[in-house]
């Protein structure tokens, strides 16, 4: 326990010797059945593989990161981080303070592969003091976990104590290069940082070399194999079954107070049935508030004539999510107005998916999709005079156009829902897409309450069209392809789930 939480632990327990031999005693005996090799950890042994050959010679740790205080002695529900779930096939709240570590082989020169270990808290024995005594780690609270047999079993990689874990780091630091992901756990690397330095390693040195390793393994997940694919396609499916159960909503919201938050525990509740969870905090912005683009509060009232926007995604328990955005009339229809920005969003977004292909720019993406958004915002007269639809798009003198399309219109996803985040430009925005790449096209127009530079019919309306496409080897296949998408198939889609 954290000395946080041990400040904050107020709860009594009976501490007394012969409580202590009395609760430890006349237990079932445990199962003795292993859990087989999972599909999740025999893909992270290929991703283990190919990070063991860019780093020959070199020790990798890997955190999942710690428990995190909520308030006095709550944590919040766990989330292991994204490069270890990748590595090790562990998703949803499995082994926090795990850490993977990678030992070389050989040395630098030498093609002899990593031994992996999951170094991480196995089950206790019921006659220990933490199988009672330690409310955030102990079976009597918290319920068992897994033993060394069982993650062995379960991942197909040695499985070792977490006590092991400092020495097995620090030794020989000095001779050969130690990576670490330093954001994984803050508290971690501050003593691993020691542990190395004792072992001859240079303070200076280390920072660089962590970052070298983080980049590789953020940068790693740019490409999906299949199995991933099929998750994101399974997770998108659930995303769908969420939306669903918001539709079958909309007509009760406006009675509700504060109707965005009916809608996003609507949602939550699928996502939690569903899968893991939500895969970020779900967007349910209705009105005017769906111009705030990170609207996430979702504390307002839901009214009858209202547009709801609802930009949300459907975590599975491998940790890949979705990530779609749908703007819904809660009346179930479009007025003229909302349904003329809708279709301008929808003909935008139609350019971008067209552009997703082979050898196609990342940011060629976002260019196709603008220049739609831009045509329209010039004629329907809102660039200042004399500017063109080509002088806004110039990024050294225009850019007018974002005042109402401010944001990116794609960003790649998978366990992360902002996927790759530490790839640099030219592997991001400047690369070349390739198949098994995973990214959203979600353009959007916002037109805010207060502004005085849009007619007053367009004031309020906000709207976003997300889907999630992979790139194939001829163009994109959409994971939300089979979704509506035009304002007159959502009209359809809204009739058809409520009559159900």
């Amino acid at each position: 326990m954290s000395e946080e939480q041990q400040q904050a632990d107020n709860r009594k327990r009976p501490t007394t010797d012969e409580f202590r031999a009395f609760v430890a005693q006349d237990w079932a005996e445990r199962s003795a059945d292993l859990p087989p090799l999972t599909e999740a950890a025999k893909r992270a042994a290929q991703r283990r593989a190919a990070v063991s050959a860019a780093h020959q010679g070199e020790r990798l740790v890997i955190p999942a990161g710690g428990l995190k205080v909520r308030s006095n002695d709550c944590d919040y529900v766990f989330r292991p981080h994204s490069a270890f779930v990748h590595l090790t096939g562990l998703g949803a709240d499995r082994e926090p303070d795990a850490v993977l570590v990678m030992e070389p082989l050989g040395g630098p020169d030498e093609d002899a592969g990593h031994e992996s270990s999951l170094y991480f808290r196995p089950l206790a024995p019921r006659d220990s003091e933490e199988f009672f005594g330690d409310s955030r780690y102990g079976e009597f609270w918290v319920g068992a976990r897994a033993s060394i047999e069982d993650v062995e079993s379960e991942l197909g990689l040695t499985g070792r104590h977490v006590e092991q874990l400092e020495d097995a780091v620090g030794k020989d630091a000095g001779q050969l290069t130690v990576r670490m992901v330093r954001d994984a756990d803050t508290a971690l690397t501050a003593r691993l940082d020691t542990v190395r330095v004792q072992g001859g390693a240079t303070q200076e040195s280390l920072a660089e070399a962590d970052d070298v390793l983080a980049h590789g393994l953020s940068h790693l997940r740019m490409i999906k194999d299949d199995w991933e694919i099929e998750q994101m396609q399974q997770a998108v499916d659930a995303t769908r079954t969420g939306f669903e159960a918001v539709i079958r909503e909309l007509p009760s919201l406006p009675e509700r107070g504060r109707g965005e938050r009916w809608v996003e525990g609507t949602f939550g509740l699928v996502a939690r049935h569903e899968g893991n969870g939500v895969g970020y905090d779900s967007i349910c912005a209705s009105g005017d508030h769906a111009n705030t683009l990170h609207w996430i509060k979702n504390t307002g009232d839901v009214k009858a004539n209202d547009l709801i926007l609802l930009d949300a995604g459907v975590e599975l328990d491998s940790l890949f999510t979705a990530d779609i955005t749908r703007t819904l009339p809660v009346s179930g229809t479009f007025d003229d107005t909302q349904r003329e920005i809708h279709e301008a969003v929808v003909a935008a977004q139609a350019a971008g998916i067209a552009a997703v292909k082979p050898g196609a720019k990342f940011s060629d993406v976002h260019a196709a999709s603008i220049r739609v958004i831009a045509e329209h915002l010039h004629a329907w007269g809102l660039l200042p005079d004399g500017v063109s639809v080509e002088d806004t798009l110039d990024t050294e003198h225009g850019q007018y156009h974002r005042r109402w399309m401010v944001h990116g219109t794609s960003h790649h996803l998978g366990i992360d829902v902002h996927d790759c985040a530490l790839a640099t430009r030219e592997e991001y925005m400047d690369a070349e897409l390739a198949p098994g790449m995973v990214l959203t096209v979600e353009p959007g127009l916002y037109f805010k309450a207060d502004d005085l530079k849009v007619p007053e019919r367009f004031r309020g309306i906000g709207v976003r069209l997300e889907d999630d496409v992979v790139v194939t080897q001829d163009g994109c296949r959409n994971l939300s392809g089979e979704w509506p998408h035009s304002a007159d198939e959502i009209e359809a889609w809204i009739k058809d789930v409520q009559a159900s």
